[in-house]
């Protein structure tokens, strides 16, 4: 028997699975790779020797209002290490710069203090000003230009207001940007959720290059890099992690070039080949990523990606935060299966995105030819059956489940953390 060990809110869940039952584990190179130095060093390293770009210092000398963007609380991003040396980076440069971190929560609820306090330390968010983007707010925000998409780009005021732009953030693969991190902090993080709308339209998320480890062609991507640019977004600090959320390789620089290359140190790690299997396990990496069924859909397109057609998907997300969004939500609950909501999805135009409908339309793509239960002991299972996913307490009750579905000798491919690999 193989023991497997799938990531689970802040610990794990395990199943033994027989030997030949098992075709195979799929797993980021990046979770066995040995970083050179500490996370600390890492970082620094990457800030004293920046790709394409002056130091970050140098680029803060006579720039008064600084701002950073950083990832909100729904990413694993390590700003307890990054904040602090990209603060100490500034302030050698200019020790009297107006510093303020603009948290992306895109089209996210608001974090909250006590995130905060986890992401940043109760140290710096006790002395720093945080303000948290909010993409339904007018007052926060300016309209500036068009997207190359024909979207309206209007994006957060105090990023614009800034003499110097910057963003820390983590790269991963992305399930229709390709990849997180760079550009997409702008877009969608800060922006308007007019122009969140119009990027993620139903024939962008449908286009075939929309897909995790895909960003040439990509149409969402883009978008995104323009906003980026209109953006004048000066400098990024972004991070690549393992299984355990621990820094193997910094990314400092030029928005486009310093990303790029992350991208591609993700793509070689990350990229593995596909094993058809009629059972598929997975997760969305444990905490913060599984907080919801709408993260957890990410996860659920890696195993989309090896599981046989009619197959069955199960998902390791504790979902605390129940759906992780109404609208998300109703278009199923209020629907008579998935093909409906595809059908309503797939009829609306880019001027009249729905909020929300792109996740939606990816879970009723997945749902359209798979069985997908949810592992949660953490919500209420009506809301994941009224969603048509199905819902089991352990994972053990959901291998009876899938086996009940596909037979006691069907195939199982594990892809332990579903977030953390572009499947081929």
């Amino acid at each position: 028997m193989a023991n497997v060990k799938i990531p689970f809110g802040k610990t794990y869940l395990e199943a033994e699975i027989s030997e030949d039952r098992l075709a195979g584990i799929l797993v980021s190179q990046a979770h066995h790779y040995q970083p050179e130095s500490s996370q600390e060093e890492l970082v620094r390293n990457s800030l004293i020797q920046p790709i394409a770009s002056p130091r970050l210092r140098e680029l803060a000398k006579g720039r008064k209002k600084i701002v950073i963007v950083a990832s909100d609380h729904t990413r694993p991003v390590p700003s307890k290490i990054i904040a602090p040396l990209l603060l100490e980076e500034i302030r050698a440069g200019n020790p009297d710069a107006d510093i303020t971190f603009l948290i992306a929560t895109g089209f996210h609820r608001p974090t909250s203090r006590e995130e905060l306090i986890v992401k940043f330390g109760e140290e710096l968010v006790a002395q720093e000003r945080i303000v948290l983007h909010d993409c339904r707010d007018e007052s926060m925000l300016i309209s500036i230009g068009k997207l190359p998409s024909g979207g309206d780009l209007v994006i957060n005021r105090l990023a614009m207001e800034a003499e110097l732009l910057i963003a820390e953030g983590f790269i991963e693969p992305h399930f229709f940007a390709g990849f997180s991190g760079g550009r997409k902090s702008i877009l969608p993080g800060i922006v308007s959720q007019v122009t969140v709308l119009a990027n993620h339209c139903a024939s962008f998320i449908a286009d075939e290059n929309a897909r995790a480890g895909i960003i040439d062609g990509n149409p969402l991507h883009i978008d995104m890099i323009d906003a980026a640019r209109q953006a004048k977004l000066a400098f990024i600090l972004n991070v690549v992690i393992d299984s355990d959320k621990k820094i193997i390789k910094a990314f400092a620089g030029d928005m486009e070039k310093a990303h790029l290359a992350g991208t591609e140190f993700v793509g070689q790690m990350a990229t593995v080949k596909a094993i058809p299997a009629d059972i598929v396990i997975t997760s969305n990496g444990g905490y913060p990523l599984d907080q919801n069924i709408y993260q957890a859909v990410k996860g659920m397109t890696a195993a989309e990606a090896s599981c046989r057609k009619g197959g069955v998907i199960i998902i390791c997300a504790a979902c605390n935060d129940g759906h992780g969004g109404d609208a998300f939500y109703r278009w199923f609950a209020e629907s008579r299966g998935a093909d409906e909501v595809m059908a309503k999805i797939m009829a609306i135009d880019a001027d009249s995105t729905i909020a929300d409908q792109w996740e939606a339309q990816i879970a009723a793509r997945i749902l359209l030819n798979h069985t997908v239960i949810i592992v949660t002991d953490q919500c209420s299972h009506s809301i994941v059956t009224d969603m048509y996913f199905k819902a089991a307490r352990t994972l053990a009750e959901a291998l009876t489940m899938a086996e009940e579905i596909m037979g006691d000798d069907a195939a199982i491919t594990v892809i332990p953390d579903g977030v953390s690999v572009i499947v081929r």
